[in-house]
């Protein structure tokens, strides 16, 4: 065991509201495909797990008994499957570090009359306590909130094979490219930059798909002077990077690049604010406020932009929060500060964090605006803003697409470091 994984353990173990329960941490096992091959998705260890055992492993299982605390492994075991001769001759794997699986059982009967929390994975038939699990898993994402060294190594890491992706697809960004072409091509270089695999399901837009948040490339052909919209990121060792940039496939009319610029602008601004003890929904709602200033210049909205923020009208064109934080997974550990409840303001429902920020966090900050036609040809909604917006000119981009900017952002004990700050920014490309 690392001596980053001995401290990664002796910290969480520290934190968890466990009393004289023991807790176990299960790795999962493999699922197979649903038409009865001998094939399984492939197979990813439960974050929680792999936080704790730093390896993928199927059917491994992380105990932590509080009364072996003092002990020379901080009271964690960890226990791996033996290695079959079939999968040595098939797969070539080769038998992990840890006490054998086949011992859980002892160490387990051992503590009979205890009660039991259970993370990650359901382990076996284990009965555990789902009150106390759930008050266990809340401490232990909120204990995981702060990365360690090595965490942000491998951040930065991702951050680096992202950036060659990107500065590859600069290159191919032109009309009669389709979206599913840049896709293979992006992903392709992430890999020939160190990644593991993209971290997420690529999403790139163009046009009017630019708009729809989740979208999956497809065959569609990128025309002349269309938006571009890419959210991708590399992972490096389950660990990744999250990244949006929006490009113009041509020469970018005044009103694209005065969008660009106010996304720019207020992501600019989001970032400064990203310090020790910032709120991040006030953050957020800042960055609210920053977006509809620019559209009420650009004559989309009419009115005070904090009035129109208070009013919930910025949702129409960013009904997103502005981001989460990012590592071992691409929302890792987001969520509220202990105690906290969800803010049940309407605007807020998409908001994935509400919490003061804190050295060791990483986060992405990402603000957009959008012109989807569900959000803007609903009737309710245009019946409650038919004051506050021009929705002629609206009607005349209602295919434009969207606009996000999107960076991973460390925070430290001074000025917030963006670890994506070298894949640039411009609208055009070339």
């Amino acid at each position: 065991m690392t001596t980053i994984l001995a401290t990664r353990r002796l910290r969480v173990g520290a934190a968890l509201p466990l009393g004289d329960a023991i807790l176990v941490v299960g790795a999962g096992g493999p699922i197979p495909l649903p038409e009865g091959s001998d094939q399984t998705y492939p197979f990813r260890s439960h974050a929680e797990y792999y936080y704790l055992a730093g390896h993928e492993c199927a059917g491994g299982i992380m105990a932590f008994d509080p009364r072996d605390a003092g002990t020379a492994e901080g009271g964690w075991k960890s226990f791996v499957p033996a290695v079959t001769e079939g999968e040595r001759v098939w797969e070539g794997r080769s038998q992990l570090p840890g006490l054998q699986l086949a011992d859980f059982e002892a160490w387990l009967s051992a503590r009979r009359n205890r009660t039991v929390a259970n993370l990650g994975a359901q382990v076996r038939d284990i009965v555990s306590d789902a009150t106390l699990s759930a008050a266990v898993r809340e401490a232990f994402r909120h204990a995981r909130r702060i990365k360690d060294e090595a965490e942000v190594g491998l951040i930065r890491r991702a951050a680096v094979a992202t950036a060659a992706g990107y500065e590859k697809l600069r290159t191919l960004i032109r009309p009669g490219a389709t979206e599913r072409s840049l896709q293979i091509e992006l992903e392709a270089e992430f890999a020939r930059g160190g990644a593991t695999r993209p971290g997420y399901g690529t999403i790139i837009g163009g046009g009017p798909n630019a708009a729809v948040l989740h979208f999956e490339p497809s065959a569609r052909i990128v025309r002349a002077n269309e938006f571009v919209l890419v959210d991708a990121g590399a992972e490096i060792d389950r660990y990744m990077a999250d990244v949006t940039r929006t490009f113009v496939a041509g020469t970018p009319s005044s009103f694209q690049r005065d969008l660009h610029q106010t996304v720019l602008r207020a992501e600019q601004r989001a970032i400064a604010s990203c310090v020790a003890g910032a709120e991040w929904k006030e953050i957020h709602l800042a960055a609210a406020v920053d977006l509809v200033t620019g559209l009420v210049d650009m004559g989309v909205m009419r009115g005070d932009p904090e009035t129109l923020v208070a009013t919930e009208a910025h949702t129409l064109f960013f009904p997103h929060g502005l981001g989460h934080m990012v590592g071992l997974g691409v929302r890792d550990g987001s969520g509220l500060a202990p105690g906290r409840q969800k803010d049940p303001r309407p605007s807020l429902r998409t908001l994935r964090m509400d919490l003061p920020l804190a050295p060791g966090h990483v986060v992405t900050v990402e603000p957009g605006l959008y012109f989807i036609p569900p959000l803007l040809n609903d009737p309710a909604r245009r019946a409650r803003y038919r004051d506050c917006v021009n929705w002629t000119l609206v009607d005349q981009y209602q295919d434009l697409g969207g606009v996000r900017i999107e960076d991973n952002v460390l925070v430290t004990t001074g000025a917030p470091e963006v670890l994506t700050a070298g894949i640039p920014k411009s609208l055009t490309v070339g």
